[in-house]
């Protein structure tokens, strides 16, 4: 109740007190009278009753003043000081007005000093908060930087197997095929997708059993790498013992190199050795037996010496041609080992401006560098020998200004030495190739022929004389971005901090709980969305496109993406292109949906199902189980079918007005990884409203959603 309604109600109360005061008086002093004396009293009450009314009409009008300065000068400062508390709770700024009685304003006063003082401690902690923060992100950042450098993959996870963070190479050595995305590791995917569990077992056994700080196994992927993998138990905080292996676990950690080429070399050197040996036991027997019969019988005739002279020629021209085609193989596998690294062209380019800088007075720039070029290479020889060449054009040819120009032509990327004015002859060329490196005070054995050489190169003198121009071009091998673990998208080469962690994951999950009892907060999803060559799947409509992106721990994960084109072995609508913009052309050669679903279907594993509109996406699997044998039986949530939980006065559930209704900005739209990201936005935004209403669970949100109008849409 209100405090005028409260005020109202005390002042009806007053007077009806007052009304009933004589009224009694009336009852006892009537009773005690005879009925002459009453009569007598009733004509005087009758007579004085206009000033008896005016009295109560007094008293009322004095009663209700009094009420109403008591409520204005106590109660109603009293409320609004009390409102202006409550906001003061969610905006420390605000301050609260002097107002009502001294005593009053002297507790509004210490509420405002009180709040001063709260403001000035939270602006304090806010600031160690800030600088903590930027602490952890420094130290986020040298790790990060640490972690995407190793040469090794890493990976790192929690007591069951669950993956808490692993780096590029890492993604690199268990990618999927090519536009399948990540299907076997993943932020809270199991490590036993990719790792025999008895070998991970073992490993963690032989660390307990011999109290050594690691353990190691050896191991083959399914594309046929051989990975040598080093495991190193991760001790709860406190419980390390002194030798590192600690008795009490939180995980491990895996470090994994690469032993295929290794491996390949040292048995291509074995087996040229096994067939080397085994193609000279034949010619070398041959030799001796001609040998010993020349010593034996000096005197046989002319003829017969001829002859054996002959086998021991011929023997010896095979043998000779067998062991050099033996040296050739083996320099090439000798050049094959030796450590060469992917390398932006751009960054190799900028080195090198500072090097020739440092080393010798010339203008070095940079001239039409394209910037996606990854080459593979040793950067340090290189350096060398572009700072060797371009030292030897300053001191013999006065060069002044140097251009360095980076491009590419197919499987080989040209890095181009340019400068103007001057010719020099092919000899001379020839000869500073050949020289051992020696310039700018730093000598080296090698060559320019030998470190091109050793880079699996070539390197080149031309002229262009119409611009007057000569320049020395390297032919170095290109490798693309995705060979060189790094994502395919441009943007992802801007930021090179690996997102692929997350510690929280070292927290237990509620696995003795149903699914539908879990929090919806604490699950992993898959959000997916399919495009299609129409709309009604029962009448022969195809998926073309399926687009997938996952959400671990409340986190979208854009960079563990299944994206791929589907082959729908029919004719493609017209109207459906202007859609989703996918053509014919586009459908060429990409696999048909029997092919893609198992792969599918593994990216999905252990999550829940996300989709705007499930219902339609998933009647087009739900059609290829009989024939591909796949069975989709994850739980499915609905965003369409959410909404209409969350918001069930809107007119529109489409995808793009929750969007704009939840503050999502739209991206991508009718392309399935854009789609799927847009949703996953919109799903992560609908949680803590889907928790307000005390839909907290995996089966509350279902239960929800299935008494929703929307859900008995079927296709």
């Amino acid at each position: 109740m209100s405090s005028p309604a409260k005020l109202i109600v005390a002042v009806a109360v007053a007077c009806g007190f007052l009304v009933a005061v004589l009224a009694a008086l009336w009852l006892v002093i009537g009773s005690g009278l005879e009925a002459p004396e009453q009569a007598l009293l009733a004509g005087l009450l009758e007579r004085r009753v206009g000033a008896l009314l005016m009295i109560l009409f007094a008293a009322w009008v004095f009663l209700f003043l009094m009420l109403r300065a008591a409520y204005e000068f106590l109660l109603l400062p009293l409320a609004r000081a009390a409102e202006e508390a409550a906001a003061l709770l969610e905006r420390p700024t605000v301050r609260l007005s002097p107002q009502g009685s001294r005593e009053l304003q002297d507790l509004i006063g210490a509420v405002n000093r009180v709040a001063v003082q709260r403001e000035a401690r939270e602006a304090a902690i806010e600031a160690q908060i800030r600088a903590a923060n930027a602490a952890a992100e420094a130290d986020r950042n040298r790790f990060a930087v640490l972690m995407s450098e190793l040469a090794q993959g890493v990976i790192v996870c929690n007591l069951d197997g669950r993956v808490l963070l692993y780096n590029r190479r890492a993604r690199a050595l268990f990618a999927g095929s090519p536009g399948h995305g990540m299907a076997a590791l993943g932020l809270g995917r199991s490590i036993y997708g990719i790792f025999d569990r008895h070998l991970i077992a073992y490993a963690l056994e032989h660390i307990a059993a011999r109290r050594r700080s690691h353990g190691h196994f050896v191991t083959a992927t399914e594309s046929g790498r051989l990975l040598r993998v080093l495991v190193a138990p991760i001790p709860e905080a406190g419980a390390a013992s002194e030798d590192g292996a600690g008795a009490g676990l939180s995980g491990y950690m895996t470090m994994i190199e690469d032993m295929t080429e290794t491996f390949d070399s040292e048995s291509t050197r074995d087996r040229l050795l096994q067939d080397l040996t085994e193609s000279s036991r034949g010619p070398v027997a041959n030799l001796r037996a001609a040998a010993e019969t020349l010593y034996d019988y000096a005197d046989m005739d002319a003829e017969d010496h001829q002859r054996f002279l002959a086998v021991v020629r011929d023997e010896a021209e095979g043998l000779a041609g067998r062991i050099e085609a033996a040296a050739r193989t083996y320099a090439a596998v000798l050049k094959a080992r030796w450590p060469l690294e992917d390398m932006l062209g751009a960054d190799l380019l900028t080195a090198a401006c500072r090097r020739i800088a440092d080393r010798c007075p010339l203008q070095v720039s940079l001239e039409d560098v394209d910037a996606g070029v990854w080459v593979k290479v040793d950067g340090f020889s290189m350096l060398q020998a572009m700072s060797y060449l371009a030292a030897r054009l300053h001191d013999e040819y006065r060069i002044r200004d140097l251009k360095l120009r980076l491009s590419r032509d197919g499987a080989m990327a040209h890095i181009d030495m340019i400068w103007s004015g001057v010719f020099m002859s092919t000899e001379t060329v020839m000869q500073w190739e050949l020289d051992p490196m020696n310039a700018a005070g730093e000598a080296t054995p090698l060559t320019v022929r030998d470190v091109v050489e050793r880079n699996g190169g070539e390197v080149w003198f031309q002229r262009d004389h119409a611009s007057y121009r000569a320049f020395f071009r390297f032919l170095l091998p290109a490798v693309r971005a995705q060979e060189a673990g790094v994502p395919g998208a441009a943007g992802a080469m801007a930021d090179s901090r690996p997102e692929f962690y997350d510690f929280d994951l070292f927290k237990g999950e509620e696995t003795d709980l149903a699914l539908d009892d879990r929090l919806l907060a604490q699950l992993a999803y898959t959000v997916f969305d399919t495009e299609t060559t129409g709309l009604d799947p029962s009448a022969g409509d195809e998926i073309i496109q399926i687009g997938a992106v996952r959400i671990v721990n409340r986190r979208l994960l854009r960079h563990e993406a299944f994206d791929q084109l589907i082959d729908p072995q029919r004719s493609l609508p017209p109207q459906s292109v202007k859609i989703h913009g996918i053509t014919t052309e586009m459908l060429a050669g990409q696999p048909p949906i029997a092919r893609v679903l198992p792969i599918f279907r593994a990216f999905v594993a252990d999550t829940v199902l996300v989709a705007h509109n499930a219902a339609f996406d998933m009647r087009f699997l739900e059609l290829k189980e009989a024939a591909t044998g796949i069975r989709f039986d994850r739980p499915v949530l609905d965003t369409f079918l959410l909404s209409a939980v969350l918001f069930p006065n809107q007119e529109t559930h489409r995808l793009e007005a929750i969007a704009e209704r939840l503050g999502v900005s739209v991206l991508g739209r009718h392309t399935a990884v854009g789609d799927a990201i847009v949703t996953a936005e919109v799903f992560l935004k609908m949680l803590p409203l889907l928790a307000e209403r005390g839909i907290r669970t995996l089966g509350a949100a279902r239960e929800a959603s299935e008494k929703t109008y929307h859900a008995r849409i079927r296709y």
